[in-house]
């Protein structure tokens, strides 16, 4: 176990570069990346721990930022405002279940806070915004995300079956996925594995409820920077909490939005930005997960993954019962 008495290994090194070059490869999935660095960390250890803390502190605004090339707002616009009251009261009901569950299983704060953010909105890009306005630590982001990226593998195997064995049209998966999938990339995958017009209605429809990650983090920040003026003074944050951030990569993710929208012709180069923040991302996951020790897992158990695992079967219960009815439609 990699620690202050137990050294990393020297092979620690050149697999932290290998690791960090296999991210970057389009291959390479943002769990897969998580999971590598996670491996690394929990078995010969991170040899150059305060460089990756800086790196994912750089890299992971400029990612958000960037996956904002990837958004018509035009057409986001259009899906928001048609469910607009339906989209905000679910967030909000999702959030706060989600706030009580981390409460009634004494999951961690910040830990607790990600994953229902996570699920209220569209999973890792969500906690990664946030992680850096509330000042998480490295472990608690790695076992939101974690959290996050199994339900997501869960949900593209399972919900196309349970969905035609429902009776859902396409239309209806595509709202349901849309709901009570974490990430859109999952989502995407849910929908094409459905129909053309369920990954239509399923895209559009999570991407609207994606914008929602400006307003919430501007909410949480300025919560969290309430909180922290009435604690001033007390203990000092440890010192692996990512640095606190004014979310201006927010207002940066908006403005890279636009331009790819109202500039037909950084429509393409809109493109290979955004992959080449998913690729930011990916190797921004693989850094928090090569973070990651034995002590850290301890200190957060298992009640952050039961957390996650309760509320996201609730969503996709209550989220079913709604489609199925007509409450969403």
């Amino acid at each position: 176990m990699p620690d202050a008495t137990h050294p990393p290994s020297r092979l620690a090194l050149p697999l932290l570069f290998a690791g960090g070059a296999l991210a970057l490869a389009p291959f390479t999935s943002a769990a897969a990346g998580l999971l590598g660095g996670a491996l690394l960390g929990l078995t010969l250890g991170n040899a150059r721990t305060r460089e990756t803390q800086v790196w994912t502190h750089r890299l992971l605004p400029l990612a958000v930022i960037g996956l904002g090339a990837q958004m018509n707002l035009v057409a986001v616009a259009k899906a928001g405002l048609h469910g607009l009251g339906i989209t905000a009261l679910s967030i909000v009901l999702v959030l706060s279940l989600g706030l009580w569950l981390a409460r009634t299983l004494k999951v961690d704060r910040d830990a607790g806070l990600l994953i229902a953010v996570g699920t209220a909105i569209c999973g890792g890009s969500a906690i990664a915004a946030v992680a850096p306005v509330v000042r998480a630590r490295a472990h608690q982001v790695s076992v939101a995300l974690a959290t996050v990226f199994l339900l997501n593998a869960l949900a593209l195997l399972l919900f196309p079956p349970i969905g035609h064995a429902m009776g859902l049209g396409q239309d209806g998966f595509g709202l349901w996925a849309a709901l009570a999938i974490h990430d859109t990339s999952s989502v995407v995958g849910a929908g094409l594995a459905y129909g053309p017009r369920a990954l239509e209605v399923a895209t559009t429809v999570k991407l609207a409820r994606a914008l929602w990650i400006v307003p919430l983090t501007l909410f949480i920040g300025y919560l969290d920077a309430r909180r922290r003026r009435k604690a001033a003074g007390g203990v000092p944050e440890a010192p692996d909490a990512l640095p606190v951030k004014k979310p201006w990569f927010i207002a940066g993710f908006l403005a890279m939005a636009a331009l790819v929208t109202w500039i037909p012709a950084l429509r393409t180069p809109g493109h290979w930005i955004a992959f080449a923040a998913q690729r930011a991302l990916v190797l921004t996951l693989f850094l928090i997960g090569a973070g990651l020790s034995r002590k850290a897992l301890k200190e957060v158990g298992i009640r952050p993954l039961l957390q996650g695992v309760l509320l996201w079967l609730i969503v996709c219960v209550v989220g079913l019962i709604a489609v199925r009815s007509g409450v969403l439609a």
